[in-house]
């Protein structure tokens, strides 16, 4: 049980990574807080998890609204009377698009997803973190983040944003016992394929996106294994990477 007793936060977890983070986590004897937008999914994935070492407690949350971020925090320590692991992967596509043709509201709702909701999750979690003498934090970026052309301006940007702050917060509090890595998936067979902007792309921006060597898609749990390992003591001297988890995507 790499993670018997701790309480982990883990948002985006009604589908993909995000589901199999939670999953695996509670297997490994945490107490996880689930939070995503669609509550009748994560009752469905706590009711999976029944009869696991640690448990899944549901929290339906929308995070493109930063009081609900940050109410989220709040509902893990009030539930469990604290939080030693923030997992922030919840993230959107964008469809695309470069800087020239992408649309504002896709440029906003997208940086509100994919950076601005773990800025707000990490600056509330650091500050109990600070008081418990500890705590991990692991962003679930993309090689979007540490690539120029694996999507269209807004997913890149987002997702450089949220390497940087990865290791901005590891170099900052280093010496307070906190943690914090990125996980940096290629293609991984996800439902944010499937997510409105995705129905019409860019195609000329995605032909340049998508050159590369024939690498197969990814699958959640192999992604969730690697959460695992950074949330465990197992890497306790792991701070600041941003691990590609892409099967050689990158490595062209």
């Amino acid at each position: 049980m790499k993670l018997k007793g701790k309480v982990a936060v883990v948002t985006g977890a009604s589908a993909g990574i995000g589901k199999d983070i939670a999953y695996q986590y509670a297997k490994e004897g945490a107490k996880v807080l689930a939070v995503a937008r669609r509550a009748e999914r994560l009752r469905e994935l706590a009711e999976s998890a029944k009869g696991l070492e640690g448990e899944i407690i549901p929290f339906a949350a929308d995070m493109t609204d930063k009081n609900q971020v940050v109410a989220m925090i709040d509902e893990a320590i009030k539930r469990f009377g604290t939080i030693d692991i923030l997992v922030n992967n919840a993230g959107i596509m964008d469809d695309f698009s470069p800087a020239g043709d992408a649309e504002d509201d896709m440029w906003d709702k997208v940086i509100k997803v994919n950076l601005s909701a773990p800025f707000y999750s990490t600056k509330h979690a650091v500050r109990h973190f600070l008081q418990n003498g500890g705590g991990v934090i692991i962003n679930v970026a993309s090689i979007g983040g540490l690539c120029g052309s694996r999507a269209g301006a807004a997913y890149t940007a987002s997702k450089h944003g949220l390497v940087g702050l990865t290791k901005n917060t590891a170099s900052m509090y280093a010496n307070k016992g906190i943690r914090c890595n990125a996980i940096c998936p290629g293609g991984v067979e996800t439902e944010i394929f499937t997510q409105d902007y995705m129905q019409n792309i860019n195609k000329d921006g995605m032909n340049i996106a998508v050159q590369g060597p024939p690498v197969r898609m990814g699958k959640g749990h192999e992604i969730a294994s690697v959460a695992v390992f950074l949330a465990s003591e197992d890497a306790s001297y792991v701070n600041g990477l941003c691990m590609a988890v892409d099967g050689g995507l990158t490595a062209h």
